[in-house]
């Protein structure tokens, strides 16, 4: 095993896990999922069953990863936000896992702590998700977004640097 799994989570059977991915206390990874190399999952981390994560990622404490969610590499996920994949759900008329809605993370995209991802949308590539926002659509690459409803207010780098505030201001 070239990956690290604290004794306090649990790995189901039918899992793949790359190599020097750390999984922290308190999390469990769901029958079907692929985590890829170099990825770190804190404290009560959830992956459901056959979710895709890739290279590099970084999942914060208490994030749930539902099945339907696709995570593409080097990813963070802040703190406590959460991705949904109903948007009608009801407990007396589950849909079932092939009625979930596909969401989409881009590579090297950033979704801040408590933000929400509403099921159906496309956060683009090295695009970043302000603290404390909800998503309920396609968030262009590079875009800078925040609010509820997230609405673009500027642009960021690959490295996160604000290089324009939405109104052509600088950083």
């Amino acid at each position: 095993m070239s990956y690290y799994v604290h004794p306090t989570s649990i790995i189901d059977d039918g899992v793949t896990i790359g190599d020097s991915t750390k999984i922290w206390c308190f999390s469990h990874v769901q029958t079907g999922a692929v985590i890829g190399s170099n990825c770190s999952l804190g404290q009560n981390v959830n992956i459901s069953n056959n979710v895709r994560i890739g290279n590099g990622v970084k999942i914060q404490n208490n994030v749930s990863v539902y099945e339907g969610v696709e995570i593409e590499d080097d990813v963070f996920l802040g703190p406590s936000m959460v991705f949904t994949n109903d948007l009608t759900p009801r407990a007396k008329y589950p849909k079932g896992h092939e009625n979930f809605i596909k969401t989409v993370v881009r590579r090297g995209a950033s979704v801040g702590a408590n933000a929400t991802i509403v099921c159906g949308v496309e956060i683009g590539e090295h695009a970043m998700v302000a603290a404390g926002s909800v998503v309920t659509k396609d968030v262009l690459p590079y875009a800078l977004v925040k609010g509820n409803p997230a609405r673009v207010c500027g642009k960021v780098d690959e490295y996160g640097n604000i290089v324009d505030r939405g109104n052509g201001s600088k950083g």
